[in-house]
């Protein structure tokens, strides 16, 4: 009898907390618009922005011979997408509601559910962008032919999953530190739209040229990606076994971190700010 109290009692507390993160996330999704809608076609918007202004860049600059045999568009777009996947996942993280915000007074609430609906509400506002983009794109232009869709897919979760993890960093320090989470985004995002080495093809590059990406994750990643979109083109310069160990280590000293900083959290600190 006791056992059955014990089982009835967790599905119960695991439902509930399930809920609140489902309505967290619908909230995180409304925080800039009330209409769900608008916030979509705002990000389909801004998706549509990077890769007019990409291929115009690269066209003027003559670096289309350097991508890969194939749809130059979808070229562009495995970088793009997998670049606000990252950048959108991490802001998301950072900006989320910490220990001493007002939201944190209401039951069962904590920041565990508010990181998770940050997190979940820029994947589905990301996933959703790519879906509309890649479906006007294969309608209205050109059919898109994915060589491994599940494989891409992959990437994409795991482009997010690192974006959360290095989020979770920045989010365990802002507490000490509360300007930073606007430098950290600013710089995250300003040095990965060179970093991530989404105007390269990491096969072509030289061994001193690939020094200066490889260390970035998103770089393997997006190379990664290329690879399960495009039938002829088989990365030997990235792995994917690397950024999903990094994810592992940030994602631990991010979850640690946080632990201390929700333990030892007070509004005082922000008293005399």
């Amino acid at each position: 009898m006791f056992r059955v109290e014990t089982r009835k009692s967790g599905l119960n507390s695991a439902y509930v907390i399930l809920d609140l993160i489902y309505h967290s996330t619908v909230r995180s999704i409304r925080r800039n618009h009330r209409h769900a809608l608008i916030g979509l076609l705002s990000n389909v918007l801004q998706t549509i922005i990077f890769l007019a202004v990409f291929f115009i860049m690269m066209t003027v600059l003559g670096m289309r011979g350097a991508a890969i045999r194939g749809d130059f568009i979808v070229y562009l777009m495995s970088g793009i997408f997998l670049f606000m996947v990252n950048t959108r996942s991490m802001a998301a993280v950072v900006g989320a509601e910490g220990p001493t915000s007002a939201m944190m007074l209401h039951a069962p609430m904590n920041t565990a559910i508010a990181i998770a609906s940050s997190a979940l509400a820029a994947l589905y506002l990301q996933v959703l962008s790519i879906i509309v983009v890649l479906g006007g794109y294969h309608v209205a232009i050109a059919p898109v032919t994915i060589d491994d869709p599940v494989g891409a897919m992959g990437m994409v979760i795991l482009a997010w999953a690192n974006g959360v993890a290095t989020g979770m960093v920045v989010l365990a320090v802002k507490p000490w530190w509360p300007s930073l989470g606007g430098i950290a985004q600013t710089i995250y995002s300003r040095a990965n739209m060179i970093a991530s080495g989404k105007m390269f093809v990491a096969n072509t590059l030289s061994y001193t040229m690939l020094k200066v990406f490889d260390w970035n994750p998103l770089f393997h990643i997006i190379d990664q990606t290329r690879g399960f979109a495009f039938i002829n083109y088989n990365p030997h310069n990235s792995s994917v076994a690397y950024p999903v160990y990094v994810t592992l280590v940030l994602l631990a000293i991010g979850l640690i971190g946080e632990f201390h900083a929700r333990r030892n959290a007070s509004l005082s600190w922000y008293a005399g700010r």
